[in-house]
């Protein structure tokens, strides 16, 4: 493969995707092979990688062609978006950009159109449904601040939002939420913060249901650790509906991990949580916390102003 990114090109893991449970490497062929045998598949990434998205791309492409049509669920629009897609999908079938334009992609937060582009075209090849999974950023202001009572009570039965974790669940999704908002959070908002990432999952794994409920299957595009198969979607798809999946999560490789077992880590997990794991070189080395809190610090100043 023509690799976009270009960091640790040459280590000895790009390129290699691993059977997590069988502890081997396999070829491209035994991957299309599972995702077209399965009816639920999920490919987790890392945003800002365009080789991610590639490989999605394809992955769609191989998945359309034993499930035709499929839905494609997307984290990336969020559910309230649903009408402005149907209505772009019958207005210009086909054209990726006037979708980008209808859920105005250019302001949403979402790395540049141009990565994307490639995985929203090869769902529209796939002639099937496109859904919009996301929490929009007001559902998740009012989950984290009114809890489960913010949520349909029917999605709160199905995934068990209103119930305890267990205890070392909890404390590894706090870890999580700590670590992805760079240690800004304060203590007191870490609770809710796993909450809004269980309903995530629960909205995602809703949808993908659904999807599949069609008759076609279903494939979700969605960060890796949403896909991971110990507590995200694919978790919550066996809990509610007892729905089995592959999960595949693509990652980057780092100079420190020369063996699969050693990304698990990453995860704070015993094993890499997927069931399949495709690694790919690294897109940059941006510091995403030093631009955090330099963005947080400038609008601190700005406000004082």
């Amino acid at each position: 493969m023509h690799w976009q990114t270009k960091l640790d090109v040459g280590h000895p893991l790009v390129g290699v995707i691993w059977d997590v449970a069988a502890r081997r490497r396999v070829g491209d062929a035994e991957l299309t092979a599972r995702v077209q045998a399965a009816d639920l598949v999920l490919v987790g990434e890392t945003h800002d990688n365009p080789d991610h998205h590639a490989l999605q791309a394809a992955l769609i492409r191989a998945f359309a062609a034993r499930h035709d049509p499929p839905a494609v669920v997307f984290e990336m629009l969020d559910r309230p978006q649903q009408p402005a897609v149907d209505a772009t999908l019958r207005a210009h079938p086909g054209d990726a950009d006037a979708l980008a334009q209808a859920v105005g992609w250019a302001s949403s937060g979402w790395p540049a159109w141009s990565m994307y582009r490639p995985v929203f075209e090869a769902a529209l090849e796939a002639h099937g449904t496109i859904l919009a999974a996301g929490l929009d950023r007001g559902a998740a202001v009012r989950i984290a601040h009114d809890g489960v009572t913010a949520l349909d009570p029917a999605l709160v039965q199905a995934f068990g939002l209103g119930g305890p974790l267990p205890g070392d669940v909890r404390a590894a999704m706090r870890r999580e939420m700590s670590e992805s908002h760079c240690g800004l959070l304060p203590e007191p908002m870490l609770d809710s913060m796993v909450l809004v990432q269980r309903a995530r999952d629960a909205v995602l794994a809703e949808r993908l249901h659904e999807g599949a409920e069609r008759g076609h299957g279903a494939l979700l595009i969605a960060g890796a650790g949403h896909v991971r198969k110990d507590r995200g979607v694919p978790a919550q798809l066996a809990r509610a509906y007892g729905a089995s999946s592959v999960a595949i999560g693509l990652l980057q490789v780092s100079a420190e991990g020369t063996t699969p077992e050693r990304y698990a880590e990453t995860f704070d997990a015993r094993v890499l949580p997927f069931d399949f794991v495709w690694f790919t070189p690294r897109a940059n080395d941006t510091d995403h916390c030093a631009e955090l809190r330099e963005h947080m610090k400038a609008h601190a100043g700005s406000g004082a102003s």
